[in-house]
């Protein structure tokens, strides 16, 4: 028997609530399910691909592993740094079944947003993606964007 769009969209919420780990991006806070964190390092020197789209920065050596580093606020479209700050960090993401590097602003802290304190993305219009977003989550009084990385890593610009 087919789910009813109501038992389908219960599954999908209860898909997505869970522990996320919160961090920053151009004063905006956003979650990372902790499912698909590795490990979280200081910012480190990289080494630049030549002819990579603007929001890879380069690779580097993570214990004999080669690892592709994507700054999310280039990915977002979001206005650079000057430079990386001393809070400025890597998160070693499980994104499509590779380890990838995201570079964020600043790591905050592992909240767990129930399924019912998330809700979907308002539709802005066929212009405005937001695909890349598993929800909106509501905690301790703030909204924090839930991002899908397996989407926001995909091969097409997120």
């Amino acid at each position: 028997m087919e789910p009813t769009m109501v038992e389908a969209t219960r599954t999908e919420a209860a898909r997505r609530g869970g522990k996320y780990l919160t961090c920053y991006l151009a004063g905006e806070e956003y979650g990372i399910p902790i499912h698909a964190v590795h490990e979280i390092l200081p910012m480190m020197e990289l080494t630049p691909v030549p002819h990579a789209p603007e929001y890879v920065l380069g690779v580097f050596n993570l214990r004999g592993q080669v690892l592709s580093i994507v700054d999310l606020r280039a990915k977002f479209g979001l206005p650079p740094e000057a430079e990386a700050g001393p809070d400025t960090c890597l998160i070693v993401v499980e994104a499509n079944a590779t380890r990838i590097g995201v570079v964020v602003d600043q790591v905050c802290e592992v909240l767990d947003i129930a399924e019912d304190d998330i809700v979907d993305p308002p539709l802005f219009g066929p212009e405005f993606r937001t695909d890349f977003l598993l929800g909106i989550g509501k905690a301790n009084g703030q909204v924090r964007l839930l991002l899908d990385m397996d989407r926001v890593l995909a091969r097409r610009a997120a």
